[in-house]
């Protein structure tokens, strides 16, 4: 197989591409693979970090206002769709597999121009643009949760697939993940606020951690993000008397490369609810989610709720966010077995551990 894969912006849009891309590996190891990005998204470090070949064209998304700014990005889009049809005829895939991000409108436009079988696929609640304005020209839109298709209009075929999974994180288990990150008994708890980061939910996230009074209690893994946003961290960790040197239950990194271990590792989870929640499902760990209200839609609020009604996580709305209340959260959870098991249930019941082979398998049938 000759797959062309496309998906861009965030570790959210490009993780389930990785995911799509190592399992067809792993069925058909002579398969042939090329992804399609921008040079401004995190696919420029995450895809060669996974070992595959990127080419790339430039685009952006459109701001929702008038402005002249978007006159300027229509006819980068144009001239996307231009140059990503001279890197499909010269790579001549056998299928277009998008994932979402800007990127994903004119790399798949340009194979359905070029008559290549095309799958797009949504990893949220609520659709993005592109995904949106992609439905009635791929030949199938596949989606992570049911509630996305009462937004999908004119397509011609849809499947609901769960959201695809790295093969990875299923290939280790508690105690490995503990004993290759090097930590001990104490309970785990994983902090992550987007791939790049989220300033006031590190903020918060900061202030609680310097509130505890045993502060040795929780081993911490908290990927601050990128765009200055470790640095930043590390200060506010200085300013709250935090010295993290003292404390090397306390880990603080820019970006979480082996999120597998990281994952398997922990007993619970503090994050935004991207598509990220799938992994986190997959694997039943419960959650406290803390949507981000700056994403197209409110789609990480209606994530969240998906969850939480699922009874695998608690929903904490960023307005409302408080060291206080995340304190609250965290001791519910944590400082009660029953509550901990009935939330395990809760996220094993949102879960869907088998996207990557049903959309394989879609792959396959278009073929």
């Amino acid at each position: 197989m000759r797959i062309l894969l496309t998906g861009g912006g965030t570790a959210g849009h490009i993780n389930p591409a990785i995911a799509i891309a190592n399992y067809i590996k792993e069925k058909e190891p002579g398969s042939e693979i090329l992804f399609i990005g921008t040079e401004q998204g995190m696919e420029k470090t995450l895809v060669p970090k996974s070992g595959y070949s990127i080419e790339y064209i430039k685009v952006h998304g459109f701001k929702r206002s008038l402005s002249l700014s978007n006159i300027k990005n229509v006819c980068e889009a144009f001239f996307g769709v231009i140059k990503a049809k001279k890197i499909i005829k010269k790579f001549s895939p056998d299928i277009a597999i998008g994932t979402g991000g800007y990127v994903t409108g004119p790399v798949l436009m340009a194979a359905s121009q070029l008559k290549i079988p095309t799958i797009v696929h949504e990893s949220n609640a609520y659709p993005g643009v592109a995904v949106r304005l992609l439905a009635n020209k791929v030949d199938v839109v596949a989606l992570a949760m049911e509630d996305a298709k009462n937004y999908i209009k004119g397509a011609k075929r849809v499947e609901v697939t769960g959201n695809p999974l790295r093969p990875e994180l299923f290939k280790t288990n508690k105690k490995e993940a503990r004993e290759k990150l090097g930590l001990d008994d104490r309970q785990v708890i994983l902090v992550f606020g987007g791939s790049l980061g989220a300033t006031y939910f590190n903020e918060k996230v900061i202030s609680w951690i310097a509130s505890l009074k045993d502060k040795n209690k929780y081993q911490i893994i908290l990927s601050a993000g990128k765009n200055n946003q470790y640095e930043n961290a590390i200060k506010l960790f200085k300013e709250k008397g935090v010295n993290l040197d003292d404390f090397p239950n306390i880990r603080v990194s820019e970006y979480i490369y082996d999120m597998a271990s990281a994952l398997n590792a922990c007993d619970l989870i503090i994050g935004r609810s991207g598509s990220s929640i799938s992994e986190m499902n997959a694997l039943k760990k419960p959650a406290i989610l803390i949507p981000s209200p700056n994403v197209a839609g409110n789609h990480q609020e209606f994530n969240a709720r998906f969850v939480e009604k699922c009874g695998g996580a608690r929903v904490i709305l960023e307005k409302d966010l408080t060291e206080e209340a995340l304190g609250e959260a965290v001791e519910e959870i944590l400082g009660s077995k029953t509550v901990y098991q009935r939330m395990v249930k809760g996220a094993e019941k949102a879960g869907r551990k088998d996207a990557t082979e049903t959309i394989y398998k879609i792959a396959k049938e278009l073929i």
